[in-house]
């Protein structure tokens, strides 16, 4: 009897260890990416006749100017291109500085100016910018006029 029910128990054993054994899952498998097509952006397509926009000069520097004595730069934009040239936007950094300039178009081969003048009101060293935006440059030019305000003589 004794050894019957060691038989036994060896068979529970090792029907308990086939069935764990028969009864393991695969190992999970990494879900696949479904497979995309990256294409590089078109490169943008250039108006060969488009306005071209060309400064005379970027900075201005008046050097020594009288308190209260304002002062005006001028900076010359000319069109080298075959299309009409805007300027959509000029805006000054501060109210110390004024500015004028023609909203009409510029033809090709001609100029227009942007005047900024300064006031000059408070004493010591300055730095001013001007930010234009034309139509032949999403990206704006930044023009700048600087110097020193001195006391009147």
């Amino acid at each position: 009897m004794i050894i019957m029910k060691k038989l036994f128990f060896i068979a529970v054993i090792s029907m308990f260890g086939l069935s764990q054994a028969y009864s393991q899952t695969a190992a999970p498998v990494a879900p696949v990416a479904p497979s995309v097509t990256i294409t590089a952006p078109a490169a943008p397509v250039v108006n060969p006749n488009a306005p071209k926009a060309n400064w005379d000069k970027t900075v201005n520097d008046f050097g020594e100017i009288e308190q209260g004595t304002p002062k005006e730069a001028q900076f010359t934009l000319t069109n080298e291109g075959k299309e009409p040239l805007l300027i959509q936007t000029a805006k000054a950094g501060c109210g110390c500085t004024n500015l004028k300039y023609s909203q009409e178009p510029v033809l090709p081969g001609k100029s227009t100016i942007v005047a900024a003048t300064y006031n000059a009101a408070a004493m010591g060293q300055f730095t001013k910018s001007v930010t234009v935006t034309t139509n032949a440059d999403p990206n704006p030019v930044m023009l700048m006029i600087k110097g020193t305000v001195i006391a009147k003589k």
